[in-house]
């Protein structure tokens, strides 16, 4: 039985918004695995915790940007996780530079290995070592930082980042954590969230509402500066007609209030 009078420690975590197009950009979005305890069935973003793999000192050489501690971490992670769950490699060959990405066959030939990575049994840094890759975190642009709440007994701090999708690789689901991996417009996954028919979680939903807003990628990496991140921790109010979760306001989000209820609902 949970606890919920203490508060769990946020863990480092990871999501990526990976973009397609330019004026009428797609996003990749996984389907959750109906058997996963933690908001199944929904449609997410690829993401998920860094690894003790995604902190090792030993990356130093083995990818592109100037980056350290947690931010270095989250970015190691967030490329992983990618290609976990969808088998998109942000990725260039060792001696390329930034922006030279890997191309599908690269992703064909590492394919066997997402399983392995994602189940721990494989790291990721040797894989990259072995396949004389570095990966390319210069295009990974912050867009977003949430902390669940604090009476959640999960909790993580996640950074969110977008970059544009490498041309020429492939998204496939991998069965596993995902059953389905698409492009979709902002616009199409919110109107099958608000017909029933995708479950989004509330982070998911306004950050989609946001990419929505900004319109072409070309705005939506505009905006997407360390300086326009505010962190968001929902915290937990009452009024007459009952619980709902309140987000700050310069956070930027169509809506700053959330049934309590409806939020519990998709997780």
């Amino acid at each position: 039985m949970n606890d919920f009078s203490k508060s769990a420690e946020p863990v480092l975590s990871s999501t990526m918004l990976l973009l397609k197009g330019e004026d009428a950009p797609t996003v990749l979005m996984v389907k959750r695995h109906y058997q996963i305890d933690f908001a199944s069935g929904a449609m997410v973003f690829p993401g998920g915790k860094v690894s003790a793999d995604d902190h090792r000192e030993d990356w130093d050489g083995w990818y592109h940007g100037t980056y350290s501690d947690d931010e270095l971490a989250a970015r190691i992670g967030g490329v992983r996780e990618v290609f976990e769950e969808s088998g998109i490699l942000l990725a260039t060959r060792k001696g390329d530079p930034a922006g030279k990405f890997v191309g599908q066959s690269v992703c064909n030939e590492l394919a066997e290995f997402r399983s392995p990575v994602d189940r721990g049994e494989m790291s990721f840094l040797e894989l990259v070592q072995k396949y004389e890759l570095k990966l390319d975190l210069t295009d990974l642009q912050p867009y977003a930082h949430w902390i669940t709440p604090d009476f959640m007994p999960k909790r993580f701090d996640t950074r969110f980042y977008v970059a544009r999708a490498p041309d020429g690789q492939e998204a496939l689901h991998d069965g596993r954590e995902t059953t389905e991996a698409v492009w979709v417009t902002p616009t199409e996954v919110l109107e099958k969230a608000e017909a029933g028919e995708a479950k989004l979680l509330f982070p998911t939903r306004v950050n989609l509402e946001r990419l929505e807003d900004l319109g072409s990628v070309s705005a939506i990496c505009e905006f997407a500066q360390p300086q326009n991140v505010v962190t968001v921790l929902p915290v937990v109010e009452s009024d007459e007609t009952g619980k709902f979760l309140r987000i700050p306001k310069a956070a930027g989000y169509r809506v700053t209030t959330e049934p309590l209820e409806r939020v519990m609902k998709t997780v």
